[in-house]
């Protein structure tokens, strides 16, 4: 951001007053806890790479064989749990998923980047602006166009925190830590707004009974974590049930692993006096389950997932169907325009009409960088897809193929950016590099990003 030259200064007037930054440096508990996700996401991120190429070659390669297993019906019937395996992957294994996600989002109510508004407002509204304008495109295209499909506007809104963080791992090096933070935590919140989309307009019907019986099963959860109770063979059990009942109830299911997460103690004190403990420890439950459940999401859950939604065939008549698709372009456009214009675009509002400003080190180019990568929209852009298309409508491996490309683009594209930038910030902080003098003298060489 430029700046006009400042006026001579008067000693006897206090300095103005500077608002708070932009993506400030965070605590060393915030840094441990960013570098633990970041391991873990980064093989979640190649895990489903390969998941989802393993899916397009089976699906392209053997087609007949992929819907013979995806279609295979495994659970009992009396239980209404007779479901194919890809409806298993889709409904339970991203319950563990959301089951992380509810503990990393009770970890950042508590004692994470949400906790005061502050440091709040910026991610969560710039969330806001990532879900919004894509799916105003999204919608623009699809109500001006004959064959258009309005229900799939949620589709393009949802920011993959595994590729995203694969990406980071690629071309990262030398960015600020807290850059790095700012788009894990807008990709916590960016779940956190698809989570309540999917409860909100993507539930068709609702058994009230089984209902309030899930709800009563995270309630007994909560009382047990907070009591001392936390045996495996007593909570998974719970847990398992919570979700059967949501599944009954018509809500999908797995809003249950949300919920579960939720309410687990999320801070050191908080766990001290679940346990009874003398001191606080130095991690909270919380993120005891997260390093505990986060290999399982990140490394069997998601990727088993992307197996049996990713597998769409690839021919000539469906890449041109897609093409001329209205739900295709307008998740295409979505994600890769809208996603990145409402995140940069919501976060310089902020710095415009705020005291807010970027803080040192960082340039737009890195929020531009970020808002572009946020556009790999894979996991919870699948999902969508499913509940928001039937299967054989022609829309839904349309938006399959639009969800693949695009994000494959707004990787290509933001790993770019994002790696030009961090070249020139190592340049600048390493001391055999040479630096142009400053004519004016009044502007030091960039400060070390942090971490």
């Amino acid at each position: 951001m430029t700046t006009s030259p400042n006026p001579p200064s008067d000693p006897t007037r206090p300095p103005a007053r500077r608002g708070p930054d932009l993506f400030a440096r965070l605590t060393p508990g915030g840094e441990r806890n960013l570098a633990d996700t970041l391991r873990g996401e980064r093989a979640g991120g190649v895990l489903l790479l390969v998941g989802t190429l393993v899916a397009l070659v089976w699906a392209n390669v053997w087609p007949d064989a992929y819907a013979s297993v995806s279609h295979t019906v495994v659970g009992p019937h009396a239980l209404h749990l007779d479901l194919t395996l890809a409806q298993w992957a889709t409904d339970g294994l991203l319950a563990v998923f959301f089951f992380v996600v509810g503990l990393e989002l009770a970890r950042e109510l508590t004692v994470g980047e949400l906790r005061h508004p502050a440091t709040a407002v910026v991610p969560i509204v710039a969330a806001v602006g990532g879900m919004v304008a894509p799916a105003l495109l999204y919608l623009a295209v699809n109500l001006s166009r004959d064959g258009g499909a309005p229900e799939g506007w949620a589709v393009p809104t949802a920011t993959d925190i595994a590729f995203a963080v694969a990406v980071l791992a690629l071309v990262g090096r030398g960015l600020p830590v807290a850059l790095r933070a700012f788009l894990l935590t807008l990709a916590v919140v960016d779940d956190l707004l698809a989570i309540l989309v999917i409860g909100t307009f993507y539930t068709d019907s609702l058994a009230w009974l089984p209902l309030v019986g899930a709800v009563g099963c995270v309630v007994v959860f909560a009382v047990l974590v907070r009591r001392r109770r936390t045996s495996a063979w007593l909570l998974v059990p719970l847990g398992v049930l919570a979700w059967a009942l949501l599944h009954a109830s018509g809500v999908h299911a797995t809003l249950a692993g949300v919920a579960l997460g939720l309410v687990v103690p999320a801070s050191p004190a908080a766990t001290a006096r679940a346990h009874g403990l003398p001191d606080d420890p130095e991690q909270s439950l919380a993120e005891r389950w997260e390093h505990v459940w986060r290999p399982v999401s990140a490394g069997v859950a998601v990727p088993v997932f992307a197996l049996f939604a990713a597998g769409v065939t690839i021919s000539s008549d469906v890449v041109r169907g897609a093409l001329s698709d209205p739900v295709a372009q307008g998740v295409a456009v979505g994600l890769v325009v809208g996603k990145p214009l409402g995140i940069v675009g919501v976060t310089w509002l902020v710095a415009t009409f705020t005291r807010a400003r970027l803080a040192p080190g960082l340039r737009w180019g890195d929020v531009i960088g970020v808002g572009l990568v946020g556009g790999i929209g894979f996991t919870v852009s699948l999902l969508i897809a499913e509940l928001a298309f039937d299967e054989g409508s022609g829309h839904d491996e349309h938006a399959v193929l639009a969800v693949l490309a695009a994000s494959l683009v707004a990787a290509l594209v933001g790993g770019t950016v994002l790696a030009a930038r961090g070249r020139r910030l190592r340049a600048s902080t390493d001391p055999t590099t040479p630096h142009p003098a400053d004519p004016a003298g009044t502007e030091a060489p960039a400060s070390p990003p942090n971490g």
